[in-house]
């Protein structure tokens, strides 16, 4: 058995009933114990440069979800899906999260999804982005997830569109949520720092300047995309003015991607309150 998939195993194998939504207005200390539990543990294993892998790492478990079949979403599936084309790569960001998850298992329960969660909210915020609050929580899933739900990279912005309007978002929250590429080497300023580089670069469209050879490397097909649709460019015209409105969409977009989907522990009261 592959040891990623015993580890899953081990960690939900307790037969626990679940539940489809659970409406929180705030956190109890207990999440807030839990989950600077889990920050203090990546903090030791989690460096800047490995920040954009770990949180692509969130975007291709979380990304699954479909609003209209009630398939997929944060589940901690993604450790069974490596081997899909459009996943390659994220064993590494798995690696780093194992011994984290091993030295929490010691002292308490934690599902994979909540742990990737926790750690794509952390690699924002080490690289000067907004704290996010995580809720704690989620079980994880014993089968993989279907596939064809991710959007594709040479996807165009209508396709964008329709494909996050599946999983319940607005065009708002897929062009705040495309800011999490200014993190890593896509050409949208420093790829070690979390800000709103990714939005101004985009309206300056560096790939058609002549010459400009760092310039056609900048982005991919469905970045570049956003910017030549009206609806999408209101939105990044409104990020790359305004950095902390951005921080701000940001943190509500991501908590709504990361609770996407989820089961709930049916002891998740105890680490919220309503």
């Amino acid at each position: 058995m592959n040891h990623v998939v015993a580890l899953i195993l081990a960690t939900i194998g307790q037969g626990q009933e679940v539940l489809s939504s659970f409406a929180i207005t705030e956190f109890s200390s207990s999440n807030e114990e839990k989950l600077e539990a889990i920050r203090a543990e990546l903090r030791k294993v989690l460096k800047r440069p490995k920040a954009a892998g770990l949180l692509r790492l969130v975007f291709h478990d979380a990304g699954t979800y479909n609003n209209m079949t009630q398939t997929g979403g944060m589940n901690g599936s993604i450790l069974l899906e490596l081997e899909r084309p459009e996943n390659a790569g994220l064993g590494k960001s798995v690696k780093i999260l194992e011994p984290v998850k091993t030295s929490l298992d010691a002292s308490m329960q934690v599902s994979w999804a909540d742990l990737i969660a926790v750690a794509g909210a952390e690699a924002v915020s080490i690289c000067g982005g907004p704290q996010i609050p995580v809720r704690m929580g989620r079980l994880d899933a014993l089968i993989a997830d279907p596939e064809g739900e991710l959007p594709a990279e040479t996807f165009n912005a209508l396709r964008l569109k329709e494909n996050f309007s599946r999983k319940g978002f607005t065009t708002r929250e897929l062009v705040v949520l495309s800011g999490a590429h200014t993190l890593g080497n896509k050409g949208f300023g420093n790829p070690l720092v979390f800000d709103n580089s990714y939005f101004k670069v985009l309206l300056r469209k560096p790939w058609t300047e002549i010459g400009n050879e760092m310039g056609s490397m900048t982005g991919l097909p469905s970045d570049r995309s956003l910017v030549d649709d009206e609806e999408c460019l209101r939105w990044i015209n409104y990020y790359a003015n305004d950095q902390e409105k951005f921080f701000e969409d940001f943190i509500s977009a991501y908590v709504k991607l990361v609770n996407s989907g989820v089961n709930w522990r049916t002891d998740a009261a105890k680490y919220s309150s309503m």
